[in-house]
């Protein structure tokens, strides 16, 4: 086989299983997403004059934890090209880290 098809073929390969990966991660997310459905009513309830009951507020306290989990993702993969972000975003972090702080002026 010549070495343009090899390459062809494991770059065709690599693309497919990117898409099947990035298709399987939004529907994931879309099936995440509509288990908060509920949230919107139980939300409304204090600006309604109504209050809140301990079994609605342990409602909302599980939406809010299921939606901070699913935050880095809505970024990086519903995104158009998110996914191919994600090298950038891995050196845009680093480099927040190690990023060199002014020295303190001495004190006298």
């Amino acid at each position: 086989m010549p070495p343009l098809q090899i390459i062809r073929n494991h770059a065709r390969r690599t693309f497919q299983s990117v898409s099947k990966l990035t298709q399987r991660e939004k529907q994931r997310l879309l099936e995440e997403m509509q288990q908060t459905r509920g949230m919107m009513p139980i939300l409304m309830k204090p600006r309604n004059g109504q209050r809140w009951t301990p079994e609605e507020r342990a409602q909302l306290r599980d939406h809010l934890r299921r939606l901070s989990r699913l935050s880095p993702y809505l970024v990086l993969v519903v995104m158009p090209g998110g996914f191919f972000m994600l090298p950038v975003f891995a050196w845009w972090l680093d480099r927040r880290r190690t990023r060199v702080r002014a020295p303190a002026p001495p004190q006298s």
